[in-house]
């Protein structure tokens, strides 16, 4: 998106909506997310090993039976912040107890989440490993899950204990895979 196209499509006030249409008008694969308190982020595009990241984990759940309506990559989901602002996130991966609401609108309500998944990238090291630690587990999301870039691809788990998250174990990503789904998360 250019310089240009950014100004037309920014609004006066960033909401949702606005954020929305951001997204939607960008040409290039960036993601635009809004902390609950305000903050415009720009993610960029993922490169291939990111999405294979994804696609693995993706597939694991799939394999062990895990109903692919429950199961989305890149989806908005609405963060509702401590003062009562709500924010707009696009978490890598979402995995859900059950299908999701179909609504028409971009942002879906963070119910009946089991796990949200960020695949963590040198340009979104800070807003994974700090904002959205926090965000999420004010939204409610029982896990929280990072997978940083590092050789090993290391899936740092976080379990959700009180109002923030306790990180419960660091273990490589093909470890993770050797492992059933329900080993870590209940359905």
């Amino acid at each position: 998106m250019s310089a240009e196209a950014i100004d037309t499509n920014l609004p006066d006030i960033l909401s949702l909506g606005g954020l929305a249409r951001m997204n939607e008008a960008d040409t290039h694969g960036y993601r635009y997310e809004l902390s609950p308190e305000g903050v415009l982020s720009v993610m960029p595009p993922p490169d291939l090993d990111h999405a294979l990241i994804a696609t693995r984990i993706m597939g694991w759940l799939i394999t062990a039976g895990w109903p692919l309506e429950q199961i989305a990559q890149a989806v908005g989901l609405r963060i509702p912040g401590r003062d009562g602002g709500e924010g707009g996130r696009i978490p890598d991966l979402v995995v859900w107890g059950q299908p999701p609401p179909r609504e028409a609108n971009v942002w879906l309500p963070g119910t009946g989440i089991v796990l949200v998944v960020e695949i963590v990238s040198s340009g979104s090291r800070f807003i994974d490993k700090g904002a959205k630690v926090a965000e999420y587990a004010g939204a409610g999301f029982p896990r929280y899950w990072t997978v940083d870039r590092d050789p090993a691809q290391t899936v740092t788990m976080y379990e959700l204990a009180g109002d923030t998250y306790t990180s419960r174990v660091s273990m490589p990503l093909d470890w993770v895979l050797n492992t059933k789904p329900s080993d870590h998360l209940d359905a």
